[in-house]
């Protein structure tokens, strides 16, 4: 995690995490948080442990955190935000409530964030140019080896005359 882009997503990500479980404290003790309510309950609940596990692997810089950061949430958030842009576009005279305009603007963020996060890590060039590579980087990145090769050669004085 060298960009300041992957730190401000990580930020960003932990923030609205702990917003869901803000919602879904607040869900379960019997009141709304700001009119917002979780789809399921159940699978909020799970999410929000998935959503912990994709937090670490993501500032790990693991593809598949990313994947499974933006499979859960899309289809947890984009099937609420499909259906309430196709219920706005299908009654036009119906008032749009504080309440439906909130939660559509959450599913929208829980949607966007994680296609964010994809692209930062599909576009990071750091994790392209220098991979790890566990057979070779123990010999050519290892500092006590090279500090034991110098000790050794600072040992071999020839006096030359």
């Amino acid at each position: 995690m060298r960009n300041l882009s992957t730190y401000l997503l990580v930020i960003f990500m932990v923030m609205f995490w702990i917003f869901r479980i803000m919602v879904t404290f607040m869900y379960e003790l019997g009141s709304d948080f700001a009119g917002i309510i979780p789809l399921n309950k159940t699978l909020e609940i799970i999410l929000l442990f998935v959503v912990l596990l994709c937090i670490i692997l993501i500032v790990k810089r693991k593809m598949i955190g990313a994947l499974i950061y933006l499979l859960s949430y899309g289809l947890y958030f984009g099937t609420d935000l499909t259906t309430k842009i196709s219920m706005i576009f299908e009654d036009m005279t119906q008032e749009i409530t504080m309440g439906t305009s909130l939660s559509m603007i959450v599913s929208l963020i829980g949607v966007v964030l994680p296609l964010a996060v994809l692209i930062d890590l599909l576009l990071d060039k750091q994790r392209k140019a220098n991979p790890k590579d566990k057979k070779t980087d123990w010999f050519y990145k290892n500092e006590a080896f090279d500090r034991k090769l110098d000790d050794r050669a600072d040992k071999n004085n020839y006096r030359t005359m």
